[in-house]
């Protein structure tokens, strides 16, 4: 009677406990759902001004009155001239062309730019949503979009998709994010540098968790990405970067890399980078930008194991947060 009673108590303790996993659940897709409803009540209607439009369809009589709407796309430096020679400048007209193919519209994109700064507004509604511009900038592909002064530029001509022929000779790992897909990542993490600010410890710990912030405040404003886009990893990169967490950790604590401020290591794990450098055979394998990885597991461990408001997350200091993330790799 006893072993029965007790299969019978087991029986009940998994229903109790499967009840209770659903109800959390559905109440943490409820809260999700709640939250965004609020987010897409926020008045936010973000229009593309196609500057890329207005100046090569337009005409040199149309210059002056360009220079006067956009003073900040017109270095004082330079000429008249120069802008009416690029009008015409067969290389630029090639870029055009190619972004007239890429973006036939721009309704999608606005409205995906509207939804990202609905985000950062309800997160920090002191934040006003920008001037968008549009523009063609030379495949610059080291300022593929600026946000500052409340103007967001964007280069359009750098997110003509990984394998575009005017790309040929760039980096693989730099065509890589000079896709589309990328482009609201890039976004956000230009909006998240201007709120989070540089961390005033030189260690590489406060680094990783620097970045593992940025990375926190873009998961906040895309939450329907996932966080490889975010990261601008691939799904094989970030796969290969989950299944190797245990390898890469033991790595850093065994040459103890935590708290070296040599400045080398934002460039071996920090800096884009066609692969990290462990100096080891799975260099070639592995992503660059692996220590951006490294930080958002701390700062995401961090975060679960003390239910920390965004807003602590961001004011916690490095060794803090790291102390207090129970962070171990999960493989």
């Amino acid at each position: 009677m006893k072993t029965k009673n007790f299969t019978i108590s087991l029986k009940k303790l998994h229903f109790i406990c499967g009840i209770v996993v659903l109800a959390a659940f559905f109440w943490s897709c409820d809260n999700t759902g709640a939250i965004e409803n609020e987010v897409n009540a926020i008045p936010v209607n973000l229009e593309l001004d196609r500057f890329d439009i207005k100046f090569y369809e337009g005409s040199t009589k149309d210059i002056p009155a360009l220079k006067t709407q956009y003073p900040y796309l017109f270095p004082a430096q330079f000429s008249d001239s120069v802008w009416v020679r690029r009008q015409t400048d067969s290389l630029q007209l090639l870029l055009k062309s190619a972004v007239d193919k890429t973006f036939p519209s721009v309704t999608e994109l606005e409205k995906e730019l509207s939804h990202l700064f609905q985000h950062v507004q309800y997160h920090f509604p002191e934040q006003q949503p920008p001037h968008a511009i549009s523009i063609i900038n030379n495949v610059d592909y080291q300022s593929k979009s600026i946000y500052a002064d409340s103007l967001l530029l964007i280069s359009l001509d750098t997110y003509l998709g990984v394998n575009h022929p005017l790309y040929e000779g760039i980096p693989t790992y730099i065509r890589q994010e000079m896709d589309k897909l990328y482009m609201l990542p890039h976004i956000a993490e230009k909006i998240a540098l201007q709120l989070l600010p540089t961390p005033a410890s030189r260690s590489f710990l406060a680094q990783m968790v620097y970045y593992g912030k940025i990375e926190l405040l873009k998961q906040y404003f895309l939450p329907h990405l996932t966080p490889a886009q975010r990261l601008g990893y691939t799904e094989a990169q970030y796969q290969w970067a989950e299944e190797n967490e245990r390898y890469m950790w033991q790595y850093l604590i065994e040459k103890q890399l935590l708290f070296d401020t040599d400045p080398d290591l934002q460039r071996r794990f920090i800096a884009p980078a066609p692969f990290s450098k462990f100096y080891l055979e799975i260099d070639n394998e592995s992503p660059g930008k692996i220590g951006r990885w490294i930080g958002a597991q701390i700062v995401s461990s961090y975060w679960e194991q003390n239910n920390a408001s965004l807003e602590t997350v961001l004011n916690t200091p490095a060794q803090q947060l790291f102390n207090r993330s129970n962070y171990k790799p999960k493989r």
